[in-house]
C-alpha cells in the first residue's frame, strides 16, 4: 500500500495539484446533462416519450462528436478546441433549460438536446491525454502510466456517480433545471480552468506538423484500436442493461428509490478497484490484464440473473462493480500504447463516446425488454455484452507501437512473448510538442 501511495504521489507531482482538480469539475457536468435533461423535460412537458426524445439526442451528439473534438484537439491543441466547446456547450446547456421552461415542443427541444451533446468538451478524454503526456514526459516507468491512467479512470467513475446524486438532491430540493443551470456554471468556469491551465501546450503540436496535418498526412490506426473500441462500446452496453435492470427489479420489489442508490453502490466499488490497480505486480502485462478483466466481467454477470431481493441486488451488483474500473483503465491503457501520439486525443474521446453510445443503445433496448420480460431480461443483455468483451480479449492480437517500451512478460533480449504482443523496447518518447524545457505544471 505504501508503494502505491508512493506511485501516486510521483503522478500528482508530475500534473500537479490543479489540474486533477479542474477536470473532475469540468468533467462533471457530462455526467450531469444526461440525466439531468431527461429529468428536467419530463418535469415541463410532462411526457416520458419527449423527455426520452431529447435524451437521446443529447447522448448522440455526444457520441458522434466525440471523435471529432479529440481530432480537433490532436490538429489544434486542447486550449482553443476546449474553450470553444466549454463555452458553446455551457450556452446550449442553458438553451435547453430555457426552452424546456418555456414548454417548447419536442422538435427543438430534440434539436438543443443534439447540439448540448455534440458540444460537449471532453474534458475527461483530453484530460487523460494531457496527465500520461506529463507523466511520460518525466520518463516515468510503465507502473506509473498505468497508475496515471488509474487515476483518470477514478475520477471518471466518482464523476458518473456523483454528477446524478446531484441531479436527484436538485431534483428533489428545487428543480432539475437547477442541475442543468449548475452544469453550465461548471462549465463554463471550471471547463475554461482546464482549458487555460499551462501544461494545455504540452500536446499542442508545432507548426510543421499542423501543416502535415492539414495535408491529412495522418498516421493510420491500428486494428486491434478498434478492437478496443468495441470492447468499450460492450462495456457501455453493460452500463445501460445494469440500469435498466436494476431499475426494473427495485420496482417490482416496491423500493424504486433504491435504484440510485444501487447503481451508486457499483460506481464506487469500481472507483475503489480502479485506485487498486497499481497494486497489480507489473509482471503481469496490459493482454492479460484484460483478459482477465473480461473474465471477471463475465461471471460476474451470471449472479445478476438470479436476484431477487435487495440485498442480494447489492451485493452482486458491488462485486460486479470491482471488474469494471479495470477493463476501462486498461483499455485505455492498451490504447496509449497502440495508437500514434498525434491521435491521441481522437482515440481517448473515442473510446469515451463508445460507452456512451453503447450505453444508450442498450438502455433503450434492455429498457423494453424489462418491461416485457421482467428485470432478468435486460440482465441477460449485460451478461451477452460481457461475453462478447471476452471473445474480443481472448481472440485480438496487441503489440505497442515501437516507441514505447514492450508490454511485461516479453522475453529477455527484448524478444516479444506471443501471449503478451511485446515489441522492441525503445527509449520513452516526449509528448509531441513539448519542448524539454517547458514549464512545470501548477
Amino acid at each position: 500500500m505504501t508503494a502505491a501511495l508512493a506511485t501516486y504521489r510521483t503522478v500528482l507531482a508530475a500534473c500537479g495539484p490543479v489540474l486533477p482538480a479542474v477536470s473532475f469539475l469540468g468533467r462533471l457536468p457530462t455526467a450531469m446533462c444526461q440525466l439531468g435533461s431527461v429529468l428536467l423535460v419530463a418535469e415541463t412537458s410532462g411526457s416520458l416519450a419527449t423527455a426520452g426524445v431529447a435524451g437521446g439526442a443529447l447522448a448522440a451528439g455526444q457520441t458522434v462528436a466525440g471523435p471529432l473534438i479529440g481530432r480537433l484537439a490532436d490538429r489544434r491543441g486542447q486550449r482553443p478546441v476546449v474553450l470553444a466547446a466549454c463555452w458553446a456547450n455551457a450556452l446550449a446547456v442553458a438553451a435547453l433549460v430555457l426552452a424546456a421552461l418555456s414548454h417548447l415542443a419536442v422538435l427543438p427541444l430534440a434539436l438543443l438536446g443534439l447540439l448540448a451533446g455534440l458540444t460537449v468538451p471532453q474534458v475527461g478524454p483530453l484530460a487523460r491525454t494531457r496527465t500520461v503526456a506529463l507523466v511520460r514526459r518525466t520518463g516515468a516507468d510503465e507502473r506509473t502510466v498505468n497508475a496515471a491512467l488509474s487515476l483518470e479512470g477514478t475520477l471518471d467513475e466518482v464523476s458518473f456517480v456523483l454528477g446524478p446524486a446531484l441531479v436527484g438532491v436538485a431534483a428533489a430540493v428545487a428543480h432539475p433545471a437547477a442541475a442543468l443551470a449548475l452544469a453550465a456554471l461548471l462549465l463554463a468556469t471550471c471547463g475554461s480552468a482546464f482549458a487555460l491551465h499551462p501544461t494545455a501546450g504540452l500536446t499542442a503540436p508545432k507548426a510543421p506538423e499542423r501543416r502535415r496535418t492539414a495535408r491529412q498526412d495522418r498516421p493510420g490506426i491500428p486494428r486491434a484500436a478498434y478492437a478496443l473500441r468495441a470492447s468499450m462500446a460492450l462495456q457501455g452496453a453493460m452500463f445501460g442493461a445494469s440500469q435498466a435492470g436494476i431499475t426494473a427489479l427495485t420496482e417490482r420489489l416496491g423500493a424504486p428509490g433504491q435504484a440510485g442508490l444501487v447503481y451508486a453502490a457499483m460506481g464506487v466499488m469500481s472507483a475503489v478497484a480502479g485506485l487498486s490497480l497499481v497494486l497489480v505486480p507489473a509482471r503481469i502485462g496490459l493482454p492479460a490484464r484484460w483478459r482477465a478483466a473480461a473474465a471477471a466481467l463475465t461471471l460476474l454477470s451470471v449472479p445478476l440473473l438470479f436476484v431477487g431481493s435487495l440485498g442480494a441486488l447489492y451485493a452482486v451488483v458491488v462485486v460486479l462493480g470491482v471488474a469494471f474500473a479495470p477493463h476501462l483503465i486498461t483499455v485505455f491503457a492498451l490504447t496509449e500504447r497502440l495508437v500514434p501520439a498525434r491521435r491521441m486525443a481522437e482515440s481517448m474521446a473515442f473510446l469515451t463516446s463508445s460507452i456512451v453510445g453503447g450505453q444508450a443503445l442498450a438502455l433503450a433496448l434492455s429498457g423494453r425488454l424489462a418491461e416485457s420480460y421482467g428485470p432478468a431480461a435486460a440482465f441477460a443483455v449485460a451478461l451477452a455484452a460481457a461475453v462478447l468483451v471476452l471473445g474480443l480479449a481472448l481472440t485480438v492480437r496487441l503489440r505497442p507501437r515501437p516507441d514505447t517500451p514492450p508490454y511485461a512478460g516479453a522475453r529477455p533480449g527484448g524478444a516479444p512473448d506471443a501471449a503478451s504482443g511485446g515489441a522492441e523496447p525503445a527509449p520513452v518518447r516526449r509528448a509531441a510538442g513539448a519542448p524539454s524545457d517547458s514549464a512545470p505544471p501548477e
